[in-house]
């Protein structure tokens, strides 16, 4: 399939055939296609100047831009260090830790991320990375941290505990592992506010949050949030963190940040840490980083966000999107779960809804759910491996921000229609 244009939510290949992005790609475009005045935003900054190197320079929009976005973010005393996406943000994240803690004397040297999550494909975001699949072949290299458990509440890893006491017994796992590990050795967790593609849109219980902090700080590891999906409205607030109260030591945002416009990703340190930063110097630096083009892009999607109130559409919206599932979904053999926050909304399909035995990986049933909805005009992002790290099938739907009434129900629509298609075949063939 060739795309040849789009326009808000809809995308439309060369032979002149619709589709609904109902997946905003990989969950990146949120202000939607088509957006002309981010693209001469971006036209007009590379006419006046396209590239300085950002250790040599600063410039007026790299600072406009900083100075709007810093009162959105959910970091005390925010500080910027842009990047080309979400993959180069981590490994930022990942440095400053533990550049922070050298420069308090420490010498802390491991990283701890969780089971099941997804934090980008270069050597140190892969690292922290739980998907063993995407892991596997990289392991020799993949060195300096452990995992803890995630928050997944169709699956939870306490069920003994579930509902309401399996926030305290993660925290109890974390603490378990960095007193494993050791105290001072243990840099930084890095996590995901709400789980993006790797478990499929997993929102952990309210209390969970409040009781991890408290580990964090008890034992000075940093607190590194994962926004590069959940971020700049995605979730029907500005940062998933603050559906939580959560206030991380360091932020990485990406994909929405400029919509799919421009490669932009970001590292936001707090105050604190980039004061520590600043005393001893943090060495570090991409050709592309601080870029002013991609400053100037990400400026103008967040004038879009603001001005047309697509972060309260995106809570709006979501809701109606989610009940809609529900209703298409409802009795259709196979479903075991609909789950997410906002416009970040996921499907679990399983061969068993009383037992939640996943589908084995050779039905292919992502994959064919996928091609049966390109079929009925809606794109999703599918996903595998979210019940065991190998089987274990979703759907993640992510559309536009700016997707209509009408469009979030033909989604729902062709969804509905395409799961009782492919999952029917599979279960009749047994």
């Amino acid at each position: 399939m060739r795309i040849d244009r789009g326009t808000g939510s809809e995308l439309f290949d060369v032979d002149g055939r619709r589709y609904l992005d109902a997946a905003g790609g990989a969950v990146v475009v949120g202000i939607g296609h088509g957006v002309t005045e981010v693209v001469e935003a971006a036209a007009a900054q590379a006419a006046r100047v396209a590239y300085v190197h950002g250790s040599s320079f600063s410039s007026e929009v790299l600072e406009e831009y900083a100075d709007a976005l810093a009162p959105l973010l959910p970091v005390d005393d925010p500080r910027m260090y842009p990047v080309s996406g979400g993959s180069e943000a981590v490994e930022s994240a990942l440095k400053m830790a533990r550049a922070y803690h050298l420069a308090r004397g420490e010498d802390r040297d491991v990283v701890i991320g969780r089971h099941g999550s997804y934090h980008g494909n270069t050597r140190g975001a892969l690292s922290v990375s739980g998907r063993a699949g995407l892991r596997q072949p990289y392991l020799p290299w993949l060195q300096g941290v452990e995992h803890t458990t995630t928050p997944y509440e169709y699956r939870c890893a306490f069920p003994d505990a579930h509902p309401d006491g399996c926030a305290q017994r993660h925290a109890e796992a974390l603490e378990e592992t960095i007193q494993r590990v050791g105290p001072g050795r243990v840099a930084a967790f890095v996590t995901e506010p709400i789980s993006g593609a790797g478990l499929g849109a997993c929102v952990p219980p309210a209390d969970y949050w409040p009781a991890i902090q408290q580990v964090c700080r008890r034992h000075g590891v940093l607190l590194v949030a994962d926004e590069v999906m959940t971020g700049f409205g995605r979730t029907g607030a500005w940062f998933a963190s603050d559906h939580f109260g959560l206030r991380p030591d360091l932020l990485v945002a990406g994909k929405g940040t400029a919509s799919g416009y421009w490669p932009l990703g970001l590292a936001v340190a707090s105050g604190p840490v980039h004061e520590t930063l600043a005393s001893s110097g943090f060495v570090h630096g991409f050709t592309y980083s601080h870029h002013v083009v991609g400053a100037a892009t990400g400026h103008a999607v967040l004038r879009v966000l603001q001005r047309q109130g697509l972060v309260e559409a995106s809570a709006r919206q979501g809701e109606r999107l989610h009940g809609a599932l529900r209703r298409e979904l409802e009795g259709v053999p196979g479903v075991g779960d609909i789950r997410g926050r906002g416009l970040l909304q996921a499907v679990e399909l399983v061969a068993d809804v009383g037992t939640k035995e996943p589908f084995e990986r050779s039905h292919r049933v992502a994959e064919r759910v996928l091609e049966a909805c390109r079929e009925h005009g809606v794109l999703v992002y599918p996903g595998t491996g979210c019940a065991d790290g190998r089987r274990g099938d979703h759907l993640l739907l992510g559309p536009p921000l700016v997707v209509t009434d009408d469009e979030v129900d033909e989604i729902a629509a062709g969804v509905g229609a395409s799961l009782r298609e492919v999952l029917g075949d599979v279960l009749a063939a047994g």
